[in-house]
C-alpha cells in the first residue's frame, strides 16, 4: 500500500526496532480493539445479555483483521473505530450484530492505548536494563583510572573515567526509577460510556434477559471489574469519555527525562572525541564513511543522532500538556490526531536513543595515552589546590601563597599556549617563598595529580553496585 514513492516517517524503517513498531502498528491496535470487544461480549453472555454463540463467533474471528476492508469503510463513514466494527461484524455472521453493545469508542480505544503504553514501557525498560548493565561494567572497569576533569570546558581537578561514567549512570538510574513508577501507574478508562457515568451499561444491565429472569441485575461497576480483570488492567477511579490525558503527559515526561540523560552523555562524548581533547571516541565501522568530502573524518555520528532525536523527544511533552489542559469538559477530539504521532514516535525515538547509546558503550574507545597526556599537561594546575592547603598547614599565609601560585600558573599557561612543556612544577619548586615552608621534593610530589582523585573510585563502584541492585 505504501512504498518509498510516497512520504514515509523515518520511524517506519529508520529509527526504532521492529518489536516497538509492532506494538504501535495498526494491525496490533485493531487486534487489541477486537480483544476488548470479545471480552465485552463474553461478559455480557455470562450475564445473559447476549447469546453464548454470539460471543463465541466474535472470538473465532478476533484475529482476522482485514485492514484493507476497514479502510474502505472508513473512507465512506469517516470513523476509524466504527469502520473496524463493521469490518469485524462482516466476518461474524452470528455475533456481528452485538459488537460494541453498550460501549462508546473510547471504552475501546483508551483501554487499548493503556495496554499499548504498558507494553511499550516494558519493552523500553528491558532495553534500558541492558544499557545500565553495560554501563555498570564500564564504571567498574575504569573506576580508578585518573583523567583530567573539566569545568566550564576548561581543565579542572582530576577525576576518574569511572567516576565520570558514574554521573551518567546516576541520571539513568533516576530515569529507571521514574519509568518504573510511571509503568506501575498505567491505567485505562474502564467501561463507562460516553461521559464516564456508566449510564449505558446501567441501562443495558436493567434490560430483560434473553436467558430468563434473574434475582437482581449486576451493577455496571461489577461488569467493569470483570472486564478489567480479563484485560489485566486497572482503571482510573473517575473518568470522562477518556482516561485523563495527564497520563500521556506523565509518560512523555518520563521519556523526555531519559532522553535528557542520554543527550548529556552523547554531548559529552562529542566534546571528548573532538580535538584537542581526543580522549574518547565512539566505535567506527570498518567501512564507515565519515564525510563525502573529507575521507579522514571520524565523526561521532551515533552521538549526534542521539542529540538530534533527544531534542525531538524533549519537545513532545508540551503537546501532551496541551492535550490534557485543553480536554474541555467531558472531552474534545482535538487530541486524537496528534496522539497518533506523539505516542508511537516518542517511544520509537527513545528506544533508538537507548539502542545507539548501547552501541556506543559496547564499542567505546578510551584513548589511554591521550588521557594520560592531558592529565600530565593540565593536572599540575589542579594539584596546586592541595599544595596550597599543605603550605597553609605548614604555617604559610594562604592569601599570599594563593597569589604566588596564581602568578606562576598564568605564566605556565602562557608557555603551554606556545607549545612548550608545562613549566609550572619547576617554577613552584624553585620559588623561595614556598621553599620556606616545604622542601622542593615535596612540592613536586604534591603537584603530581595522578592520585588527586579523592574517593572517586569508591563512589564510582558504589554507583555501579546500586545500578545492579536496582536491576
Amino acid at each position: 500500500m505504501f512504498d518509498h514513492e510516497t512520504y514515509l516517517s523515518p520511524f517506519t524503517w529508520r529509527y526504532g526496532s521492529e518489536e516497538m513498531r509492532h506494538l504501535w502498528g495498526e494491525i496490533h491496535r485493531r487486534l487489541l480493539w477486537r480483544r476488548i470487544w470479545v471480552a465485552l461480549a463474553e461478559a455480557q453472555a455470562e450475564l445473559g445479555l447476549v447469546a453464548p454463540e454470539e460471543a463465541a463467533d466474535l472470538r473465532a474471528h478476533a484475529g482476522d483483521v482485514d485492514i484493507e476492508r476497514a479502510l474502505e469503510i472508513e473512507a465512506v463513514i469517516d470513523h476509524d473505530l466504527m469502520a473496524e466494527v463493521r469490518a469485524f461484524a462482516g466476518q461474524c455472521p452470528v455475533g456481528g450484530r452485538i459488537i460494541h453493545l453498550g460501549a462508546t469508542s473510547m471504552d475501546v480505544k483508551d483501554n487499548a492505548d493503556a495496554l499499548r503504553l504498558r507494553d511499550a514501557l516494558d519493552l523500553l525498560l528491558d532495553r534500558l536494563r541492558s544499557l545500565l548493565a553495560e554501563l555498570a561494567g564500564r564504571i567498574d572497569e575504569r573506576a580508578e583510572q585518573p583523567c583530567i576533569g573539566y569545568t566550564h570546558l576548561q581543565p579542572a581537578e582530576p577525576t576518574t573515567i569511572g567516576y565520570r561514567l558514574a554521573q551518567y549512570g546516576l541520571d539513568l538510574l533516576i530515569d529507571w526509577a521514574e519509568l518504573q513508577h510511571v509503568r506501575q501507574g498505567i491505567k485505562g478508562k474502564g467501561f463507562r460510556g460516553a461521559t464516564g457515568t456508566s449510564a449505558s451499561y446501567t441501562q443495558l444491565l436493567g434490560a430483560p434477559l434473553r436467558t430468563g429472569p434473574r434475582d437482581a441485575p449486576p451493577s455496571a461497576a461489577a461488569l467493569e471489574a470483570r472486564l478489567l480483570a480479563e484485560l489485566d488492567l486497572d482503571a482510573f477511579l473517575v473518568t470522562t469519555q477518556t482516561y485523563p490525558r495527564k497520563q500521556d503527559w506523565l509518560v512523555l515526561n518520563a521519556l523526555a527525562g531519559l532522553a535528557q540523560s542520554l543527550y548529556k552523555f552523547a554531548f559529552d562524548l562529542r566534546v571528548l572525541q573532538a580535538q584537542p581533547y581526543g580522549e574518547w571516541s565512539e566505535p567506527l565501522g570498518a567501512r564507515q564513511v565519515g564525510s563525502s568530502a573529507m575521507p579522514f573524518k571520524r565523526n561521532p555520528v551515533n552521538a549526534e543522532a542521539i542529540d538530534s532525536l533527544a531534542r525531538w523527544v524533549a519537545a513532545l511533552p508540551r503537546v501532551a500538556w496541551d492535550n490534557a489542559a485543553h480536554s474541555l469538559l467531558e472531552h474534545t477530539l482535538d487530541d486524537s490526531a496528534n496522539r497518533r504521532l506523539i505516542l508511537p514516535e516518542a517511544f520509537l525515538a527513545t528506544e533508538e536513543l537507548i539502542r545507539r547509546a548501547l552501541r556506543i558503550l559496547r564499542g567505546l574507545t578510551i584513548h589511554d595515552e591521550t588521557v594520560a597526556r592531558n592529565l600530565d599537561t593540565y593536572g599540575t594546575f589542579a594539584a596546586t589546590e592541595r599544595l596550597l592547603m599543605e603550605l597553609v598547614l605548614a604555617g604559610a599565609d594562604r592569601q599570599e601563597m594563593h597569589e604566588r601560585i596564581r602568578v606562576h600558573s598564568l605564566a605556565a599557561w602562557e608557555a603551554i599556549q606556545h607549545g612548550e612543556p608545562n613549566p609550572l612544577a619547576g617554577r613552584l619548586a624553585a620559588d623561595l617563598a614556598l621553599l620556606a615552608y616545604l622542601p622542593a621534593g615535596q612540592v613536586r610530589a604534591l603537584l603530581d595529580a595522578g592520585d588527586y582523585v579523592g574517593d572517586a573510585p569508591e563512589r564510582a563502584r558504589a554507583l555501579a553496585k546500586a545500578i545492579r541492585a536496582a536491576l
